[in-house]
């Protein structure tokens, strides 16, 4: 049996859970957040988890994050410093300058590994296979409803409620991109850890009153030739600025720690 820290009971938590419950192999035992009056909830669908402040590392086998960039560092790193794997959906925490050289290093002091999601976007597999044979250029576009923006830069730029055409809201570095929008653009850090790093992939985003939808959109050309990925994704109906792809990605991710097979 795997037992496994969630750090984070929000949307993508709370989702996680339900999944879970068809993966008899592995086991939510501690929820961990900062938020004391979430124990009766996580009691109410974990009632053989603890609802914790810390991970307690010596009793669990595997950490799961998905709680947003502060849990990488206040979590994540002190359990890979002490040996114990951890699964991170907070890709763009990754856009803050010396945090994945932090998590490498911490993981290796730990002897152990830290695993990044694919979370909403798919060809993830493909871009880090190209990026060893030779990648020239990548770029995303993130295309999704006016109100998934809300509450972020993207009101400074544009009227979101009165939103009649498409309009851009963010051009430039997948690191810029993670850092103005950490809640919507986790796909622009994957992306480009995935290919050709933070700072040479470039990013676009667009509220879009004419979708539904999130839609992603990656482009890559390289030494392997080049491709097109178009996905749309729809969103947590908790949270419309997640997409319910993120949920069963980190499933995915846990159900091949404990599959005889996995793919």
């Amino acid at each position: 049996m795997l037992r496994i820290a969630l750090i984070g009971f929000g949307a993508i938590g709370s989702a996680l859970v339900e999944l879970l419950e068809q993966e008899p192999a592995a086991r939510i035992t501690v929820v961990v957040t900062p938020d004391n009056t979430l124990d009766e909830r996580v009691a109410a669908v974990l009632p053989q988890a603890q609802a914790m402040r810390q991970v307690p590392l010596a009793d669990v086998d595997l950490v799961v994050e998905a709680a947003g960039h502060g849990a990488v560092v206040q979590h994540v790193l002190p359990a890979l410093r002490a040996g114990v794997p951890c699964i991170v959906a907070s890709m763009g925490a990754m856009a803050e300058p010396g945090m994945v050289e932090q998590i490498e290093q911490a993981a290796e002091a730990g002897g152990t590994q830290a695993e990044f999601v694919a979370g909403a976007i798919g060809a993830i597999d493909v871009l880090a296979a190209a990026r060893l044979g030779g990648l020239a250029q990548v770029r995303y576009t993130g295309r999704k409803p006016p109100q998934a923006w809300r509450d972020t830069p993207a009101e400074q730029v544009a009227d979101l409620a009165g939103l009649a055409q498409p309009q851009v809201i963010f051009e430039g570095t997948a690191r810029e991109a993670a850092r103005q929008y950490p809640r919507n653009a986790n796909v622009a850090a994957t992306v480009a850890l995935a290919g050709l790093g933070l700072d040479a992939t470039q990013v676009r985003l667009v509220a879009d009153p004419g979708v539904r939808d999130n839609i992603h959109t990656v482009e890559a050309e390289g030494a392997f030739g080049s491709f097109e990925l178009s996905m749309r994704n729809l969103p947590l109906a908790s949270n419309p600025k997640t997409s319910a792809q993120t949920v069963y990605s980190l499933a995915r991710a846990i159900h091949n720690r404990v599959a005889s097979v996995a793919i």
